[in-house]
């Protein structure tokens, strides 16, 4: 029998989603704030971005160890809400710790209360992306996911625009006039209300219907379908490591983060060095390039809802463009002038091509995707003015679902061991910091900025590879998605 998607309980478990994004995207608007206010350098203001995405791995790791030391896996024991609840609350102290942050107008208080509230979606990330994949048919698991990213891209969108308006009661926060003007103290209300969103958050999560167990080994057999399509039972090997499709899958989310962060942190330079675009006019650019992952993810999504074919291929060619719509109004609300981004339109059509030709196939999407984004950073490289800029961003519509896809791949059949298997997966979020950090130093280097995005073409190759690897080592252990969803009627 095919799983239905319960979308009541889908709906409450996106709200962590959209909170991810928010508080990450937002993160923007306090670094050029505390930089102008605390007189501190380029790399001690980086250091926001450095303490949240660190948080992520030491959560992972606390998390290996307490489920070590307690002799087994938290999730399995407390429950996946009551382990979301948890995290939420943990978010919820780092919050608060902006109270002293902005009344003392201390730094080393906004590193901790950033640090605290990434240690909580560390917590949150490792129960929420798997429940998310097992909450209904299996064959969609990573349509789902992908819409769940596509509510995180959501959150990413308005997140700083409303930070922006708490702080300098303007949506133009990052001209450097705004900066000078606003004030820490003024930082602490918007993150005082974030805190109290995360308790009620978690109090909904702990009374809801969401579900606090799953069983992983149906769950990675993928139900009585899966027999029917000739799978093979699945063994358990004792460890989550054992698995070849979570370990080269752990490398892979390390370097799709890394690669996702790196193409965007290192646009402003290129745009400022060779096509000698302001500061103040930048912002927009950015913006779209990670609104293009919303509208990647909610093309891909399609397939979570289980519609008709006829009716999904017209959601694949509706999806995108509403997306990108909600891009230009937010842009259009923040003052900026949305006439440049018209022939972006263009390129959504490329990326709605390749979700087709996918056939909700995660390894078949990770490949096709993964060659689209090469190409596009062959052409930022090679080609020059406004052409390399939309080369560049377009990656993001290429990075949009491959967290979806490789986390999907890296976890299925791993069966009682899906929890830890996900902490791993969740441990290599640093990738995020350190792949920027190698093209940023490349790009002050003889190679330049805009050959350092050769950095970025390794890292898809690899992609690509674990995209043919992972399908290989996936049907050698009896999971061929094709077949699954042949067997679910998609």
């Amino acid at each position: 029998m095919q799983q239905k998607t319960k979308w009541s309980q889908f709906g409450t478990l996106v709200t962590v989603f959209f909170f991810w994004g928010f508080v990450a995207a937002s993160n923007d608007i306090l670094i050029p704030v505390f930089k102008t206010k605390l007189h501190l350098e380029q790399w001690q203001a980086q250091m926001i971005s450095v303490a949240f995405y660190i948080a992520y791995t030491v959560g992972s790791i606390i998390y290996y160890l307490i489920s070590k030391a307690s002799g087994g896996d938290i999730l399995n024991r407390i429950g996946y809400k009551n382990g979301i609840a948890l995290g939420l609350i943990i978010s919820a102290l780092g919050a608060l710790l902006f109270y002293p942050a902005a009344m003392s107008a201390s730094f080393g208080f906004l590193i901790s209360g950033l640090f605290v509230i990434g240690l909580g979606y560390s917590l949150q990330q490792t129960a929420a992306n798997p429940l998310a994949i097992n909450m209904g048919d299996p064959a969609s698991g990573a349509q789902r996911l992908s819409l769940a990213g596509g509510i995180n891209n959501f959150g990413t969108t308005i997140g700083p625009l409303i930070v922006s308006l708490a702080i300098f009661g303007s949506a133009t926060a990052g001209s450097s006039g705004a900066v000078k003007e606003a004030s820490i103290s003024s930082v602490k209300g918007p993150y005082l209300i974030l805190g109290a969103v995360f308790v009620l958050i978690a109090l909904i999560f702990k009374f809801s219907s969401l579900p606090n167990k799953i069983d992983m080994d149906q769950a990675s057999s993928t139900s009585d379908a899966t027999d029917d399509a000739g799978a093979k039972k699945l063994v358990d090997r004792g460890s989550p490591l054992k698995y070849p499709q979570l370990v080269l899958g752990m490398l892979g989310i390390f370097i799709y983060v890394g690669v996702e962060v790196s193409t965007a942190s290192n646009l402003p330079l290129f745009m400022e060095q060779k096509l000698q675009i302001p500061t103040d006019q930048i912002a927009p650019f950015v913006a779209l390039y990670w609104a293009s992952l919303m509208i990647g993810r909610w093309t891909a999504s399609v397939g979570a809802f289980g519609v008709k074919k006829t009716a999904a291929q017209i959601l694949s060619f509706v999806m995108p463009y509403l997306a990108f719509g909600v891009f230009l109004l937010v842009t259009n609300i923040a003052g900026h002038d949305t006439h440049p981004f018209y022939i972006y339109a263009v390129l959504i059509i490329g990326m709605i091509v390749g979700n087709l030709l996918s056939k909700g196939n995660p390894a078949r999407q990770l490949l096709i995707f993964s060659l689209m984004a090469i190409t596009a950073l062959l052409i930022g490289i090679f080609a020059s003015g406004m052409v390399s800029v939309f080369a560049f961003i377009s990656v993001g519509l290429f990075c949009s679902t491959l967290w979806p896809c490789i986390f999907t791949l890296a976890i299925a059949g791993l069966g009682k061991h899906t929890n830890e298997g996900s902490n791993f997966l969740i441990m290599m979020i640093m990738g995020g910091g350190l792949v920027s950090l190698l093209q940023g130093y490349l790009a002050d280097t003889a190679i330049g900025i805009q050959h350092s995005y050769f950095v970025g073409v390794a890292c898809f190759v690899y992609l690509a590879y674990y995209a043919v690897r992972a399908k290989r080592d996936l049907i050698a252990q009896g999971i061929d998605f094709d077949a699954l969803r042949a067997a679910g009627g998609h």
